[in-house]
């Protein structure tokens, strides 16, 4: 397998475009390190959490391009396009990996703040007199 795997996964508003190929575990995040890009080690974990599932951890070169949402949202959205890659390359990861819900996507979003009110849910508060 030294062809390359294109999937992509999403989080809230967070996009991950990755590209992974047969290697020694090198995992990029727009052109810098994993461990430099993802600073907590709970979101590093994230990160490596497919590739431990299914003992494949140094077996992979991953190229990630992240793109909008937040630190957690666009860690979980590269947990989610490299557990598809994994399906990918080997069919059988599947239902290790789904059973883990990493292939689902996450659709939960912020909801839109409403007007007359301070924020989706929150009112202004309220004055007899």
């Amino acid at each position: 397998m030294a062809e390359v795997i294109n999937t992509i996964g999403r989080r809230k508003t967070a996009v991950a475009r990755v590209y992974m190929q047969t290697g020694n575990g090198n995992i990029v995040v727009n052109g810098r390190d994993y461990k430099e890009y993802f600073t907590t080690g709970t979101l590093q974990y994230i990160v490596r959490q497919a590739f431990e599932t299914v003992d494949a951890m140094g077996k992979f070169d991953v190229k990630a391009n992240l793109d909008g949402g937040g630190i957690s949202g666009q860690a979980e959205a590269l947990r989610m396009a490299i557990a598809r890659a994994l399906c990918i390359a080997n069919e059988e990861d599947r239902t290790a990996l789904k059973a883990k819900g990493m292939l689902r996507r996450d659709s939960r979003m912020v909801e839109r703040k409403k007007p007359g009110q301070k924020k989706a849910r929150k009112r202004f508060q309220f004055s007899k007199r």
